[in-house]
């Protein structure tokens, strides 16, 4: 895994349509999935009743979508780090889907390319497209056009 590195808002600005490359892999497991559960609320039995969800539509308890859009938050920094800045924060989602579910035992992980930077005062403000792929899927749990701001 190789951390791609910006120096100056205009190595970002220069980057617009570039992938960055990819986070490591991460199981999804059931303890993180019950985990989420309990810090959500949301103990519905899709995700947190084993034996049920191994005779309902995915054949085993699958993630949150919600958890698997939380992990961008642990995929974006191992896949690109901004330096010479004061801050960088999360300022929301431009779009979000999810377009296959992601059964525990799975292996996912994230990949961002720059789609669009603007000017703001003191700083950027990008939109990294980060795709949360399962490894051996052809479609993506999860598509997140994710807004951040790089302020210097």
């Amino acid at each position: 895994m190789a951390v791609t590195v910006f120096t100056d808002l205009q190595q970002i600005k220069d980057s617009v349509g570039r992938h960055l490359g990819h986070s490591e892999w991460l199981e999804i497991t059931q303890e993180r999935i019950n985990l989420f559960a309990d810090a959500t609320g949301d103990h519905q039995w899709i995700h947190v009743d084993v034996e049920k969800a191994k005779e309902g539509p995915f054949g085993a308890p699958i993630a949150h979508g919600y958890l698997t859009l939380a992990l961008s938050n642990l995929f974006l920094p191992q896949i690109v780090e901004v330096r010479n800045i004061s801050m960088g924060v999360n300022y929301g989602m431009e779009k979000v889907r999810f377009p296959a579910p992601v059964p525990v035992g799975s292996r996912v992980r994230g990949g961002a390319e720059i789609v669009a930077v603007a000017d703001i005062a003191g700083g950027v403000q990008v939109v990294n497209r980060i795709t949360v792929e399962i490894e051996g899927s052809a479609k993506p749990a999860c598509v997140i056009d994710s807004v951040t701001r790089y302020l210097l």
